[in-house]
């Protein structure tokens, strides 16, 4: 084999291996938000039947203490009592000694989530429920599917980054904070790469509508620019 056909089959395997790794991506984000159906199926959410939220404050010890109830109305309310509380992020130890060294402090993000979750969610949870359930469920099929995927990136983005914000390293329950930055990660990756172009429906509905699209029909432009 001379080095041009050795460089074109390494070539060849290259993309075929980047094709691969996108469709396994796009298929084990859309298994982790599948995963997490079914601990909130509406239309009680996994939420106590007075639909009452996980609360808490600081005892005299200065710990965070919990009272903590079921369900999505369970982990809501975690996020509402961590919203007060000072957010790092980002955080490496140097010296591993204690305090970190470098970290990012997004206490104004979750201080914005917990305004929105008091002031909206909570109040209506009993239809915001399904609106929860419904970002969750729709990021699976489209991801599965691979059909609008880049939309459904876009979906598991948003989704990823209000968990990370609401969740992401606190103490009580003790969240990894890199499990969310990861998932906000990878949801990028989905969105920029739009997977289903690779190994789903999008294929097959992107040479339905690319015709359309170069006749100058706009909703045609717009859901290419999803798939």
């Amino acid at each position: 084999m001379n080095l041009n056909n050795l460089l074109n089959s390494s070539a060849v395997w290259g993309e075929r291996l980047q094709k691969v790794v996108l469709v396994i991506a796009r298929i084990g984000l859309a298994y982790l938000f599948f995963s997490q159906l079914f601990w909130k199926l509406p239309p009680t959410f996994g939420c106590p039947p007075d639909f009452a939220f996980t609360t808490g404050g600081v005892n005299s010890n200065g710990q965070l203490q919990l009272q903590r109830t079921s369900g999505l109305c369970d982990w809501i309310g975690v996020e509402a009592v961590w919203s007060t509380q000072p957010r790092p992020f980002f955080v490496t130890n140097l010296d591993n000694q204690g305090a970190p060294e470098i970290a990012v402090d997004l206490g104004w993000a979750a201080r914005m989530n917990g305004l929105f979750i008091q002031s909206l969610v909570q109040p209506n949870i009993r239809w915001f429920g399904w609106v929860i359930w419904g970002m969750e469920a729709f990021i699976f099929i489209t991801l599965f599917l691979g059909l609008f995927s880049r939309l459904g990136g876009l979906v598991a983005i948003a989704q990823s980054a209000h968990l990370m914000i609401g969740l992401g390293g606190i103490g009580n329950p003790y969240e990894w904070e890199w499990s969310y930055n990861q998932m906000v990660l990878l949801s990028l990756v989905v969105f920029a790469f739009a997977p289903g172009r690779v190994f789903g429906v999008d294929v097959w509905l992107r040479k339905w509508l690319q015709p359309r699209a170069e006749q100058g029909q706009r909703w045609a432009i717009l859901l290419l620019l999803l798939t």
